[in-house]
């Protein structure tokens, strides 16, 4: 596997039947900073941002990649430092960082053991 220079977070939303929208956010496990986020993650080899999307959405939180994903507009940049260092060479300071949304009907995760739980919240 070749790390592909893109971040990806990927936020699960749920809409129950009233119109209320949840949003899931996940606690990284102590070792890899204990803070709460949006599952997230970088490329392998070849893999689009959506690919990588759905990829990372299965293995960190069991939400089948063939569920509803929306690209959002949103994109940012993360410095490379903060990702894995100089990995494609000193003149890659900044990855592109792509947002999507996935709609979940069934609430339940199956967390990786990146994470220690989850939590789901309005805005």
């Amino acid at each position: 596997m070749v790390r592909a220079p893109f971040q990806v977070f990927v936020i699960p939303y749920h809409v129950t039947n009233d119109g209320t929208i949840y949003y899931a956010l996940l606690k990284r496990e102590p070792s890899t900073g204990g803070y709460w986020q949006p599952i997230a993650g970088g490329g392998e080899d070849n893999e689009t941002p959506e690919q990588a999307a759905r990829r990372e959405t299965f293995e960190e939180a069991g939400i089948p990649a063939d569920s509803e994903f929306i690209r959002l507009d949103t994109r940012s940049s993360i410095p490379v430092v903060d990702v894995c260092g100089f990995l494609w060479g000193e003149d890659v300071l900044v990855l592109p960082h792509y947002c999507f949304g996935v709609r979940v009907e069934c609430k339940e995760i199956k967390l990786s053991s990146e994470h220690t739980e989850y939590r789901w919240l309005t805005y």
